[in-house]
């Protein structure tokens, strides 16, 4: 397009007219003379031009329509055959066709002029030049006249070329041409450059042309052979003096530069054709190299050989044709040996200034090559820069490697894809001799070209490697090393690998120790530098064992490490490649590899003992790789790897050195466990086995960082083949295990983690026998002491393992009954026992003892919190799944676990130290009730009492079938007792509760009861559903429960009495009933040392509860209870109640002293014999006779509300003057006695109550509890006023008077038996003691208060003048004549010398006193006199009474008269009033009393009164006054007109 506008621009159009005319012109000057009709053409032609510039606008396509008319002028003038004109015309046309403006008609008439001339052989250049511009400028030549241009130009060529190169070399050969004629001399540089020009562009001309094959032969390699003699026969340093024959032609750099370029064109292309030449020119070439030639000669022929190298088809060609003939020159060998002397010799000398040469990067070399073959314009050599002829040397020696590598690894790739092809196709295989043809041909060029070639290429490369400081440049040759032996390899030529191997290896090694190792293989041993490579290089193993490059700290390595880094990925490849092919080796080489690592490995080892450098680790991840490659047959190399890497490496004191035998063996066996191995592990126990047991032995190094790889490894096992471990589990569970307590918590913390996945994901997975093991371990992680968390979690995984037992009980059951079967019939065949733990229970039930034995282990941790935790879990996990044991394995539970578990910690409490503990560990306070190891050790104790106690409670009839049980019970007891007696208040109350527990069984039940104990028992309720069901005596029919379902499997029945058969179970009790009685007695015996001794006084709370157990035990002894047991009771009862308690806890316990309440204690006294009196009352008669004892009891704590009990000899106060506030710390408590008064009054109640239940019996009557009773109340009744409380006194006449109205009437039926002879005059006395009191009531009574007393007085009266007065003909005389005067000495009551005025008439018990002489007077006047005697008493009483007042009367009349004006005393007018209401009651008596009844001599006495009375009339004083009025009033009643006598028998 660009060509168009250019020939198509005005300017470009202008310039072509002038060009034209100026052409026409010319051709018109050179015909004027010779050809005018040629002239004339052109002269026309001008004017023809000039026409179509002047009329058209377009002017080439004018022209192109006139252009046969505008070229006519220059065909005629070709057609002239002058060669000036023809050339003119001829460059006209051109001009005219590259402009585009020939038009069809006029191509063709120039395709014919063309012909003509060719014919004539005229202008053969510009005629093809101009068929080339006329083809390829338009598309106007077509068809035939296409076909005749293309004919014009072969002939043309063919004519002249073997002439032209003919000529070429003889003009070269500075011989006459024979074709180009005229041509009389050329420079030979311009023909070689043509000739190479020639043979380079058009060598299929050669190849294909016979004429030229021939001219190649005969004529250019004889020429080329020839130009090469003065570079032959040249020697440098030899000089050309006149000693020697001819003078020798000096090589011509510009000639000799370009012959060789030919060589290297005809070597290329033309080798085929010229065998026997090439031989003489490579002959050459080599020759050219020696030390005798020139520099530029020899880095010029250097270049000719690297254009060779690079060709290795040639090569092989070269080999075949000369190395494999036999009388060939080894034209292959030569190369590469010249080529290696070539690079020796510069080394050697020095002065040529090469020998620096290998320190230029490759890069640099290959920008270099060739360099001097392509200076085409010098004439004088070059000087060769330094280190040139070196670089291209080498950069020959890679190429020719690389070059021959590449091609015979394609060849041998390409054979194995063609026989594995055919494999297929043909499925038997074919005999190896029906393999290709060319099989072993080419084999055997390849052979050929290597063992020509190692020599030499081994030589070259080495001193290179030896010599260079560039790092790309050694990486280059180690390749090329690397390359060829593998080669070798392939085509199984062992003394060139081998030689090839050994010179890297060589090259690896520090240099002066090559050259004695090698000479000396047995010298492998020298410390430490069989490792120096990994040294120097800095590798590092990293995770799986492979080396890796990192910063060495120290060593040799620091000055490389940064040089040398960017090839460590290499190296070490190489290396992981090296090793990856042990698993080609035979088993024998294989361990010979193993020992070899094994040996390497101490040996650094020594290295690493005591210094700080970086330990070698090559040989721990070389073995551990090549432990990995050849996992198919680790059983051969398993023992030996393994052993090494555990007995030496994981022992060595370098952390380093063990962290990495740990990576090792644990990369080992991780790989083991998931290689696919041929059987699968599953069906290879043995293997498994083998794998697994190095991780075992793990755990005998003490190291921290060792186990924990190893727990790591275990981890990753558990999640990638936990579910396929089978009978590995043993092992695994053993390394969880293998916890000790100087591993610190991290540690424990893992092995933790690992054993929680087990039992959270895998115990379904392992076999059963493996679940012991489980048990043990968890268990061992509560034990360690590490970490208290880990201790309490593990407590919970027991729970839980428990749990699993417990839902998979049959499965396991079938499992472990099959593999016991199995080891009793080894252990029979070898005549030994079964070795297994808690045999012969059933191995499902041993499995439950493990368990529980290992919690009982954990129950004893010196650590509080665990055993807590072990004690709950143990006790639960019983209760929950005790049903699944076999009756018989339960005599194992309870003496092999319970009490053995009850001995140790019983032991442990009574040891423990009584020291305080300041804190919990970190700033956690400890409470007051657990800060010494002792208090924590009671909590222990209190805990597993209790959970025995409960088991004795809930599986009681389970455990009564064992035969030994009553021996059980009896130990049990034991540990109660001696617990409930220890001096720790927790303890012993707790041991009291447990001791409750196990007394709240029932008596075995009828058989509607079962269900109840089956549910007690834990036993499902489904299963309970099928008891109902079946009913007795049937089998059960469902079995949906698993204890139901281990019942049938057993043959057992559930542990139930069958029905009406009761145990006897009444020993049981007596034990308990005997234990009792030694608790109580030991703990309430009151202390014996004097008051400096610090005591122990049991609580309250303990005591409590020890008196509350009473009512529980004694319903199962009650049919055996004597009157002795009460008498033992009594005693404790007694005791209990006596004991005082501690000041500090006293407002705790007592009640305020104003409150009348019982303490809790004293509650559970009263309800023990309370629960005594209402058996006996409905028990037999022969029970009866204890009542007395139990009216004794009572009457004891009555006392207690005059007379505290002593308890010993401790001083304590009583509550009243306890100093609540003003406890001095430290100071020994103060004893506080408790506040007896509301116990002893509610016993008084109580025995109120049971005497009038029981006043009639005979026991009652016979033991004279009656006058015991008034005893026992004459205390408080007499204190009266005195006692502690006023309640006492005033319930205690309450109670008398209920006594006596139910027990008078029993005394009086038997007043004749004489029992109650001795009660008489204890009644009289307490009637006398509380009327008269000798105590005076406090002054701060309000006058209420006295006549709520006063009444209290009036009732007692009321009493006697109701219950013994009327029947006095059956009371002893005695007794009446003392109540007698008793009234006698109320009626006129003294007064009290401090009333004042105000209170008189109150003070004075008026109302007591009107009582009191009421009664005289009502028996005074009694018309039911029966006995004399009787009346006698009265009539004296009233004689007393009258006589006295008669005296009171007259003394206060002398007196007021004497006295004047002054008043009298006080009590002397009290006394005047009291007498004056006497005589007005005595009045009113006698008015009420039926005459007949009073005595004749008392109306005389009364008559007698008046006149004293009249004179009192008298007095000053208001009160006396007015009494006396009283008194006078009813003397009217007398007052009457005497009676007449009797006359005539009238009155």
């Amino acid at each position: 397009m660009s060509v168009k506008m250019s020939t198509s621009s005005p300017e470009a159009v202008k310039k072509l007219l002038e060009n034209m005319q100026a052409d026409l012109r010319s051709l018109s000057m050179e015909c004027k003379k010779k050809f005018p009709p040629v002239k004339e053409a052109a002269e026309s032609g001008i004017v023809k031009i000039k026409t179509i510039a002047a009329r058209n606008t377009d002017i080439l396509a004018a022209l192109k329509e006139n252009s046969s008319e505008v070229v006519q002028p220059f065909l005629m003038g070709c057609g002239t055959k002058e060669p000036k004109i023809t050339q003119l015309c001829l460059a006209a046309i051109q001009r005219l066709m590259s402009h585009e403006v020939v038009s069809e008609a006029a191509a063709g008439n120039i395709i014919n002029m063309l012909w003509q001339l060719m014919e004539n052989g005229l202008e053969e250049l510009k005629l093809l030049q101009t068929v080339l511009v006329l083809l390829t400028t338009n598309t106007i030549v077509h068809d035939e006249v296409l076909s005749k241009a293309i004919v014009l130009c072969f002939r043309s060529f063919c004519t002249y070329k073997c002439a032209v190169l003919q000529d070429l070399c003889q003009l070269v050969n500075a011989d006459a041409p024979y074709w180009l004629v005229g041509m009389t001399e050329m420079t030979r540089t311009f023909g070689l450059e043509l000739l190479e020009s020639v043979l380079n562009d058009f060598p299929e001309v050669f190849l294909q042309h016979q004429e030229f094959s021939f001219l190649l032969k005969e004529r250019v390699c004889p020429l080329v052979i020839k130009l090469f003699s003065p570079n032959i026969k040249f020697r440098q340093g030899s000089s050309s003096s006149a000693s020697s024959p001819a003078p020798v032609e000096k090589p011509y750099f510009p000639i000799c530069m370009r012959l060789l370029r030919v060589v290297s064109v005809l070597i290329k292309h033309f080798y085929s054709l010229l065998v026997t030449e090439c031989e003489i020119f490579l002959s050459l070439l080599v020759k050219f190299l020696d030390g005798e030639k020139p520099q530029w000669l020899r880095a010029v022929a250097v270049e000719s050989v690297h254009r060779l190298c690079v060709q290795p088809h040639l090569l092989q060609s070269f080999c075949q044709s000369y190395d494999m003939k036999q009388h060939s020159t080894k034209v292959f060998r030569d190369i590469v040996n010249a080529l290696g002397s070539f690079i020796q010799s510069l080394f050697i000398l020095p002065s040529a200034g090469n020998a620096s040469s290998t320190s230029t990067p490759a890069a640099a070399i290959m920008s270099q090559a060739h360099r001097i073959l392509e200076m085409l314009d010098k004439v004088e050599p070059p000087s060769i820069p330094e280190g040139y002829a070196m670089s291209v040397a080498f950069s020959a020696l890679l190429d020719l490697v690389r070059g021959i590598t590449s091609m015979i690894e394609r060849g041998l790739n390409k054979q194995e894809q063609e026989a594995a092809m055919r494999e297929e196709a043909e499925p038997v295989s074919p005999p190896q001799s029906d393999s290709l043809p060319q099989d072993p041909m080419a084999h055997e060029v390849w052979e050929e070209m290597v063992n020509a070639c190692w020599c030499g290429l081994l030589a070259a490369l080495s001193l290179l490697l030896d010599a260079s400081t560039d790092e790309t440049a050694t990486e280059s040759i180690l390749k090329a090393e690397l390359s060829v032996a593998s080669l070798c390899g392939r085509l199984s030529l062992v003394t060139p690998r081998d030689a090839f191997i050994t010179a890297i290896c060589k090259a690896s090694l520090p240099p002066h120790y090559a050259l004695t190792v090698l000479s000396n293989a047995a010298n492998l041993s020298n410390k430490g530098t069989r490792a120096h490579l990994v040294w120097i290089l800095g590798l590092k193993p990293a995770v799986g064992g492979v080396l890796k490059p990192g910063r060495a700290v120290e060593g040799p390595s620091t000055v490389l490490t940064t040089a040398v880094m960017t090839d460590l990925p290499v190296i070490s490849n190489i290396l992981s490649r090296l090793f990856e092919s042990s698993q080609y080796l035979d088993d024998v080489s294989l361990h010979h590899l193993i020992n070899a690592l094994c040996s390497l490995s101490m040996e650094a080892m020594e290295m690493a003992y005591g210094s700080n450098k970086e330990p070698s680790l090559f040989a721990v991840a070389k073995l551990l790789e090549t432990g990995l490659v050849n996992m198919d047959r680790i059983e051969i190399l398993w023992r030996p790897l393994t052993a090494h890497l555990l007995e030496k490496v994981c022992q060595h004191p370098n952390a380093r050195m063990r962290e990495w035998g740990a990576e090792a063996i644990t990369s080992l066996i991780k790989a083991g466990l998931s290689f696919k191995h041929e059987p699968p592990l599953s069906q290879n126990q043995r293997l498994q086995l083998l794998l697994l047991n190095p991780l075992k032995e793990l755990s005998n190094v003490l190291h921290t960082d060792i186990r924990q790889k190893q727990l790591e490894c275990v981890l990753q096992i558990l999640q990638n083949q936990g579910d396929s471990l089978g009978p590995g589990w043993p092992l695994v569970l053993g390394v969880i295990g293998a916890i000790r307590n100087d591993q610190g918590e991290s540690l424990i913390r893992t092995a933790f983690q690992c054993l929680q996945l087990v039992v959270t994901d895998f115990l379904p997975t392992m076999p059963c026998m493996c679940l012991q093991i489980v048990v043990d371990v968890a268990g061992s992680f509560g034990l360690q002491n590490q970490e208290l968390n880990i201790s309490l979690t593990s407590i919970g995984l027991l729970w839980n393992i428990s749990d699993y037992f417990f839902q998979r009980g049959e499965a396991i059951t079938e499992e472990l009954e099959r593999e016991e079967a199995v080891l009793l019939k080894q252990a029979q065949d070898k005549g030994e026992p079964l070795n297994r733990p808690f045999h012969p229970a059933p191995p499902f039930d041993c499995l439950w003892l493990c368990l529980y034995a290992k919690l009982g282990e954990l129950c004893v941790d010196p650590r509080p919190a665990v055993r807590k935790s072990a004690g709950q879990t143990m006790f639960s996990t019983i209760a929950a799944h005790g049903t699944l044991l076999q009756p018989p394995t339960w005599n194992i539970v309870v003496w092999k676990v319970l009490f053995h578990l009850l001995d140790c910690v019983r032991k442990s409490s009574t040891t423990a130290d009584k020291e305080k503990i300041e804190s919990g560990g970190g700033n956690i306070l400890i409470h007051h009730s657990r800060d010494t190891a002792e208090k924590q050790w009671a909590e222990t104790w209190v805990l597993t009492l209790a959970g025995v106690a409960r088991i004795f409670n809930t599986r009681r009839y389970l455990l009564q079938q064992l035969g030994d049980f009553f021996k059980a019970w009896e130990v049990l007891l034991d540990h109660i007792q001696s617990a409930a007696l220890s001096k720790n208040n927790e303890v012993s109350l707790a041991a009291l509760k447990s001791f409750q527990e196990i007394l709240q069984l029932v008596t075995p039940m009828k058989d509607t009861d079962k269900l109840d104990v089956l549910a007690a028992m834990d036993v499902p309720p489904v299963l309970m559903e099928s008891l109902q069901g079946s009913g007795p005596g049937r089998p059960l029919v469902r079995s949906d429960s698993l204890a139901e379902r281990l019942v049938q499997r057993y043959g057992a029945q559930p542990s139930l009495p069958p029905p009406g058969e009761e145990l006897d179970d009444s020993a049981l009790w007596w034990s308990a009933w005997n234990t009792w009685y030694r608790i109580g007695t030991e703990c309430t015996r009151p202390p014996s040392g004097g008051k400096d001794k610090l005591v122990f006084v049991p609580s309250q709370p303990f005591l409590t509860a020890l008196i509350q157990i009473f009512p529980a035990l004694y319903q199962h002894i009650a049919g055996g209870f004597s009157m002795e047991d009460l008498k033992k009771l009594g005693v404790i009862l007694h005791g209990a109640v006596s004991v005082p308690i501690s000041s500090d806890s006293s407002p705790f316990i007592l009640p305020s002293y104003t409150e009348a309440v019982l303490t809790s204690l004293q509650e559970a006294v009263l309800t023990a014999l309370d629960v005594l009196q209402k058996a006996i009352c409905v028990g037999s008669e022969n029970l009866q006779v204890m009542y007395p004892a139990i009216f004794e009891q009572l009457l004891l704590f009555v006392e207690f509300s005059c007379k505290p009990p002593q308890y010993g000899k401790m001083e304590t106060k009583l509550v009243a003057n306890a100093k609540y506030n003003q406890i001095q710390l430290f100071a020994p408590a103060e004893w506080v006695a408790l506040n007896y008064v509301p116990f002893a009054e509610r016993s008084l109640e109580v025995l109120v109550d049971l005497y009038h239940k029981t006043a009639g019996h005979k026991a009652v009557i016979n033991e004279k509890v009656l006058q015991n009773i008034i005893k026992t109340l004459k205390i408080p009744l007499g204190l009266k006023y005195a006692c502690p409380a006023e309640s006492t006194w005033k319930l205690a006449v309450s109670s008398l008077l209920k006594v006596l109205s139910i027990g008078l009437p029993v005394a009086r039926q038997q007043a004749s038996s004489g029992k109650f002879d001795t009660m008489w005059p204890e009644l009289a006395n307490a009637f006398e003691d509380f009327l008269f009191t000798k105590s005076t009531p406090p002054d701060n009574r309000s006058i209420q208060e006295f006549q709520r007393n006063e009444a209290i007085d009036v009732e007692v009266v009321q009493l006697i003048s109701t219950e013994i007065l009327p029947f006095a003909n059956f009371i002893p005389k005695e007794f009446v004549g003392r109540i007698m005067s008793m009234l006698n000495k109320g009626s006129i009551h003294s007064q009290s010398s401090s009333f004042t005025e105000a209170e008189m008439d109150i003070r004075m018990r008026e109302e007591f006193s009107k009582v009191c002489f009421e009664t005289l007077l009502q028996f005074s006047f009694s018309n039911k006199v029966s006995t004399p005697q009787e009346g006698y008493i009265s009539r004296m009483a009233l004689s007393v009474l009258l006589q006295r007042a008669q005296d009171v009367l007259r003394r206060y009349v002398n007196d007021e008269r004497l006295s004047g004006r002054c008043p009298l005393p006080r009590q002397q007018v009290t006394e005047i009033i009291f007498v004056l209401k006497a005589i007005s009651t005595l009045m009113d008596s006698l008015k009420k009393t039926q005459p007949e009844n009073v005595d004749g001599n008392v109306w005389a006495q009364v008559i007698a009164l008046y006149p004293t009375l009249v004179e009192c009339i008298t007095c000053s004083s208001p009160e006396v006054s007015s009494a006396l009025k009283d008194a006078l009033g009813p003397f009217k009643d007398f007052m009457q007109p005497p009676v007449s006598k009797v006359q005539n028998g009238e009155s």
